[in-house]
Formats: structure tokens, C-alpha cells, sequence
């Protein structure tokens, strides 16, 4: 799928604990760009390197399925609204795509389509194929035939109101004539190339604001507060999607997007029905070659299972759907000298080293740093010491080959020895922690090299901090990134419970706080109050903010999920950690004693958990400190547990149900979903807490298992009837 080229260490390289740490450190760094556009309206990188990003992610994900987070570039979608505007809370979530990078992950996207919904390989499945533009998505709703109002997409589910500033655009009609009662019809805002470069004269003529690119441009014109502004921006509309519907459109994608353009929207011409992989791909480098003569920007192509009955059955992830993906055109590559390495350590402790480049253009983006992986990476090995590079190391002085795989964070691909330096000499990797003098150790098995300075790191310990008011966990209004940095450079918050202090140790707070820069009375008041408001909180939400290493997002819900309250699962983790495990010196010498426990058992028992989380949990709720820290957390909070997943009268609401064995109407993973939709918890394992075993042909341990046990046993058309759902 991803190859070295690809991010550097290729995610075929990586180890899963590898890929974990790499997921939680692309996801942050998505978070900080999509606020810092989103909310700040001031990127802080090009939508090139954003993209850069989401592919680097992609690939990793690709290669660990399992390992799937709601905050990913599959999972993190744009950000909140800016408070410049009102929110308007989208009917259908707007999500994002998840991307493809070359022949194999389309043909895999095909293939894992056909697995889901029990097609063979000969089954006929037809494919729309469309430029990907590279613009802002927008929601336009109509009721009645009238354009009621618009919306950006913002974090997917809440964006901005900019009613006004659509309706100034010409490609968006303001009444449509035969359309739906209730219609909400999606695309994206764009300009052409021959608009931007105008408009960027215009502004340097009038000594205002230049863009860097049209995507820029086209953001920033519609997100203005005065519509008037936006108006006299040439902003254009292609519509390719839709949301909340009074009735069908059609009942393929074309035959949709077809109504679409009867109703008067613009759609786009390139887009063109495929039978196969084959025409996709072919298609692909039809616009491929043209993309520099279309006049507006594309960065890939967007494949959609044309069928929508299809689509509705396969359903959606987190934030992508699984009908859809982005074939992201190639990465670009340029040469530029390393003229230093520097080492970060992030929130796990990991010792990343970062390329510091003589800056240079590398598709149209100037690149100054770029991503060196591990310590391997830059000797010229892949994590198992196998060659890469053909062994060439990289040193400083280097002329090194910045690559971009899709515009993500830049990476170096390769190594011009013949400009190499007669005195260059290799690089010596810190052995001790560049923050706080700690020693850095590397254990067996690891590429990574961590801090073995816990929280008396301050990069740890601030990165932790972030992690903890991150969107995705407590995100609190007004405490982002930067005020963490600051009130822990101050000492006014060294851990997550000092958060919730913060009013009653400064005497209300509000002077202290008002007398710092950029702080009033209203902003002091609001901060405090903003805290008090995440004092009731989702137990997910809890777990996910702790930022123990493996637990995302995905796994935080399914602890969550299964557990139900705090108490449930801390009680769980200490049975499980408990003698003679808790006397272990080590994690390798704690997980064959974990194993013997009932407890642990059933943690690692829950879908979508397995040993690594397990052991990352148990691990740290139980070390002395850490679990006093979480302790004090505790103590300020009112946690919630999961909204229930159940319709009303469902026969197996709150049971635990385990599949087994081949299923013959439907696939493992709508299974799991069907009986999740109803209520049900899905366990991998069957254990004395199993109400539920759905064993098909081939069953085997499990049944015996459930049969000893005395547990309620029944067989595909068992399962089906019982749900309601006989017959299909």
C-alpha cells in the first residue's frame, strides 16, 4: 500500500505502537491547522502541507484498519465555527473522505466495498469518478424551492451561517423550480486561477491583503462578516452532493448529480460513470493530465459507488463515509540542503527529530522542515535494520530530496552523497532528553526513543495538557494551546485537576487572570465559567483526554461503551493489575501475569481492544502517581455515561452479543453494526458477562465455550428473526 517514499518510515515499517504514537501526533497537528484556519482565519500551513498531512495519516491508517480514530484526517473534520458568525447544526453530518494514494489502495477500496456487502469478485459494481476540487465545503438547504440558508461545514456537524455571502454568489441559485420540498445540496466554493491572480493584483494595488493560493482566497471571501465583501470576490459553486432530502434525487450517484444540474447548479463536466477499477484508474490520468489546463485547482479524484440503495447499506464511519474515497494525486519532490536537526519530545515521550531545511519551493509551497521519523530513518535503516536508502545515512550539510506525499508534513526521501561534505560525519542520536536531562531509552521491539522523565518533563507534561483540552476530549472555550503553554510556564497548572482549581486558588481568579496580556474581566469571567461547564462530561471523553499511549478516540468510546461509569472501569483496571501482576518490574514481565486475571479478561475481551490498550491502561491508572493525578481529576467531575444506542422496544438492548463463525446474509462488520445500532454491546470473546452467542458454519471454541457455559446460542436465522429482521 504505502511505501518508503511515503512518510519515510513506511507504515509497512511501523509497529503498531509505532503507528498509535504517529496517528496522536498527525491528529494534533490536524487539530492546530484546522483551528488556526477554521476559527482564526490565519493558516498557519498551506493547504498543501494539510493535505500532506491527511495523506501521511491515510496511509498509516490503511495499513492498521483497526487502529481507526475519530480525530484523523478520516476522523477530525475541519473545526467549530468561528464565533464571528452564527452556527447552524447540520441536518446530515458533513464528513470527510478518506484518501487513496495509488492503484492499490483504489483496488482495496473496491475490494473491502465487495467484502462488506458479500459481493463476489465478478459481481457488476459500478463507480462514479469526479475531480476532487480544492475549495470550502458548503451546505446550501432550500425549503420549497427557496435557499433558506447556508452553511459551512465546519467541525462536520456545527458550521457557520453564511447565508448572506452565498447568496451573493452567481453558481448558486436563490429558487429552484421542480426540486424536492427539502433539499440540501452540497458542493464546494472555489476560483479560478485567472480570478485569484486578479483579485491578488486588485488587493496589492489597493495595498490590501494577497492571498497565498485560490483556495486561501476562496475561504477567506466567503467567511467575510460583511457580505458586501464577499460579493465582489468571483467566487464559484460546483455541486456534487447532498444532505437532508424530502424525497430521493434519483436512485444513482450520475442520474443525482444529473437532477442537480437540471435544477440549475453547476456540476462537474469531468465527472463520468466507471464499470471497473480499470476505468477508474484510466479516468484518474485523463484529469491527471489536464490538470494544469483546467483553470481552477483539483488535488485528486474522487471515486463514489454510484448505486445509492448501496451507499445507504454501506453506511458511514466516524467522520468518512465508506462509499467514497479521494485518490490523491502524487507527492512532489524538490532538493534543498538540511542545514540541522532538531529533536522534539511530544506527549508520550517520543524523541521526534525534525529537519530544519534551507527553505525551497516544492509545488508551489515553500518547504523550510521537514519530518526525519526515528533515529533508523536517518541511519539509513528501516525499523527491522533492513537497508533503506541503499543504506545511505543522513547527515547535516546534507543536499537532501524533500518529498510531500500529497502536501502532507514534507519528509526527506533521499540523499545526494556525491554533494556530501569530505568532513560530514553521522549523526549522533540524544541518548538523554533534550528538555529535561532524563535518560532516552529505546526498549526492544521500539523504533522510538522516549523520555524516561514522566511529568517531571515539561514537554511531556505541557503536550499531555494540550492533549487533555484538545477538541476531541475536554475542549475547553477559550484554554487552547497556547494558554496551556502559558500557564504552565507561570505555574498556575501543572496537571488536569489544577485546571478545575483555577478559580478557587486565585481568589476567583479574576484579577490575576485580567492582569495578564490580552485578558479583560469578560474574557477572565467566560474562561472560568467555560470550565465550570466541563465539569459534567462524557466518560468517553474522560478516557480519551487522560492521553494514554494507544487509547484514541475509537477505543476511549469503546471503553466507554462497555463499562458505562468511571467506577466500572477503574474498579476492572485494579482487579486486573493487581497482585501478583502489580509486582512486576516491567510491562513484558506484567502481561503474562495480567493474563491470568478474570478482569483482564474481560478488557481485553471488548471488541476493538486488544492487548496494547490493555496493558497501556492497566499500566498507567496503576502507577502511583499518575493514579493520583487521575484521582484529583476525578474528584471535580460529574461524568456522564454513553447515551444508550437502542430503538425503542429492541429485543437485545444492553446485552452482550458475540459473533462466530461464517455469516451467510449478512458480512462480521454489518452484524456488529445492526446489533450496536440496537443496543447491543459486540464482544470478540465469550465469557460468563456473554448473553448472546450468533455462531454460523464453522463455529468452533466459542461455541464450545458458550455451550459450557450454559449461553443462549442461536444461528444466523435465529439471530434475524429475533432482531426483527428475518429475511432480511
Amino acid at each position: 500500500m504505502a511505501d518508503a517514499t511515503r512518510g519515510g518510515e513506511s507504515a509497512g515499517a511501523l509497529t503498531r505502537d509505532q503507528a498509535r504514537d504517529r496517528l496522536a501526533d498527525l491528529a494534533a497537528a490536524l487539530d492546530a491547522a484546522n483551528r488556526a484556519y477554521y476559527q482564526d482565519d490565519a493558516p498557519v500551513i498551506s493547504d498543501a502541507e494539510f493535505d500532506a498531512i491527511k495523506r501521511d495519516y491515510a496511509a498509516i491508517e490503511a495499513r492498521f484498519p483497526d487502529l481507526e480514530r475519530p480525530d484523523s484526517p478520516t476522523q477530525q473534520i475541519g473545526a467549530a465555527p468561528a464565533e464571528g458568525f452564527g452556527k447552524i447544526t447540520h441536518a446530515q453530518r458533513m464528513l470527510s473522505l478518506a484518501n487513496a494514494f495509488d492503484a492499490a489502495d483504489v483496488a482495496d477500496f473496491v475490494a473491502g466495498i465487495r467484502r462488506y456487502l458479500g459481493l463476489s469478485d465478478t459481481a457488476p459494481l459500478a463507480f462514479t469518478a469526479e475531480p476532487k476540487i480544492d475549495g470550502l465545503s458548503l451546505s446550501l438547504r432550500y425549503e420549497t424551492g427557496t435557499l433558506v440558508h447556508a452553511a459551512t461545514r465546519g467541525d462536520g456537524v456545527t458550521g457557520e451561517n453564511v447565508t448572506a455571502n452565498a447568496r451573493t454568489i452567481a453558481d448558486i441559485p436563490q429558487t429552484l423550480t421542480g426540486a424536492p420540498d427539502l433539499l440540501e445540496v452540497r458542493g464546494e466554493v472555489y476560483m479560478t486561477h485567472a480570478d485569484f491572480a486578479a483579485l491578488n493584483d486588485r488587493q496589492a494595488q489597493a495595498g490590501g491583503k494577497t492571498f497565498a493560493n485560490p483556495r486561501n482566497a476562496a475561504a477567506g471571501s466567503l467567511r467575510q462578516l460583511d457580505a458586501e465583501i464577499t460579493r465582489a470576490r468571483p467566487l464559484r459553486f460546483f455541486a456534487y452532493s447532498w444532505g437532508d432530502l424530502s424525497e430521493p434525487l434519483a436512485a444513482t450517484q450520475m442520474q443525482a448529480i444529473a437532477r442537480l444540474a437540471a435544477l440549475g447548479f453547476q456540476t462537474n463536466p469531468l465527472t463520468l460513470p466507471c464499470p471497473d477499477v480499470e476505468t477508474m484508474l484510466a479516468h484518474y490520468a485523463r484529469i491527471e493530465a489536464r490538470r494544469a489546463t483546467l483553470g481552477y485547482d483539483i488535488d485528486g479524484v474522487v471515486y463514489k459507488l454510484d448505486d445509492l440503495a448501496l451507499q445507504a447499506r454501506l453506511g458511514l464511519r466516524s467522520t468518512t463515509p465508506r462509499w467514497a474515497i479521494a485518490h490523491k494525486f502524487p507527492a512532489e519532490l524538490a532538493w534543498t540542503r538540511l542545514e540541522a536537526i532538531d529533536i522534539q519530545v511530544g506527549r508520550t515521550g517520543a524523541l521526534s527529530p525534525v529537519a530544519r531545511l534551507t527553505p525551497v519551493t516544492v509545488g508551489g509551497v515553500v518547504v523550510s522542515n521537514a519530518t526525519l521519523h526515528n533515529e533508523d530513518y536517518i541511519a539509513g535503516r528501516d525499523a527491522r535494520g533492513a537497508p533503506i536508502r541503499e543504506g545511505r545515512d543522513i547527515r547535516l550539510g546534507d543536499w537532501v530530496q524533500v518529498y510531500r506525499a500529497g502536501d502532507v508534513i514534507p519528509k526527506i526521501a533521499d540523499v545526494d552523497l556525491a554533494k556530501r561534505a569530505p568532513d560530514a560525519v553521522p549523526f549522533a542520536f540524544p541518548t538523554t532528553c533534550p528538555e529535561c536531562g532524563s535518560d532516552a531509552l529505546r526498549e526492544e521491539g521500539d523504533a522510538v526513543r522516549r523520555c524516561t522523565g514522566g511529568l517531571i518533563c515539561p514537554a511531556q507534561a505541557v503536550e499531555k495538557l494540550k492533549h487533555f483540552v484538545s477538541r476531541a476530549a475536554f475542549d475547553i472555550e477559550g484554554l487552547g494551546a497556547k494558554q496551556v503553554e502559558a500557564f504552565y510556564t507561570d505555574g498556575w497548572i501543572r496537571e488536569p485537576a489544577d485546571i478545575f482549581d483555577l478559580r478557587a486558588r486565585y481568589g476567583q481568579g479574576l484579577q490575576q487572570l485580567r492582569n495578564r496580556e490580552g485578558w479583560g474581566d469578560k474574557s477572565a469571567a467566560n474562561l472560568f465559567d467555560a470550565i465550570d461547564d466541563r465539569r459534567r462530561i462524557a466518560l468517553g471523553r474522560v478516557i480519551f483526554a487522560l492521553g494514554i499511549r494507544h487509547v484514541g478516540e475509537v477505543a476511549a468510546a469503546d471503553l466507554a461503551r462497555h463499562f458505562g461509569t468511571w467506577p466500572a472501569l477503574i474498579d476492572t483496571v485494579d482487579r486486573a493489575a493487581g497482585e501478583p501482576a502489580a509486582q512486576a518490574p516491567d510491562a513484558r514481565a506484567r502481561k503474562p501475569l495480567l493474563a491470568q486475571s478474570p478482569a483482564w479478561a474481560e478488557i481485553t475481551g471488548i471488541d476493538g481492544i486488544g492487548e496494547a490498550v490493555a496493558l497501556a491502561l492497566t499500566t498507567t491508572l496503576t502507577q502511583g502517581s499518575e493514579r493520583a493525578s487521575v484521582d484529583r481529576l476525578i474528584a471535580h467531575l460529574d461524568i456522564q455515561p454513553p447515551p444508550a444506542r437502542r430503538a425503542d422496544g429492541s429485543p437485545v438492548a444492553g446485552k452482550t452479543v458475540v459473533f462466530t463463525g461464517t455469516l451467510e446474509k449478512m458480512t462480521r462488520a454489518e452484524a456488529k453494526a445492526r446489533a450496536e445500532a440496537l443496543g447491543a454491546k459486540v464482544s470478540g470473546s465469550v465469557s460468563a458477562k456473554t448473553d448472546i452467542l450468533v455462531a454460523g458454519p464453522g463455529a468452533g471454541s466459542k461455541a464450545a465455550k458458550a455451550a459450557e457455559l450454559g449461553i443462549e446460542t442461536l444461528d444466523e436465522d435465529g439471530w434475524l428473526a429475533l432482531i426483527g429482521a428475518a429475511d432480511g
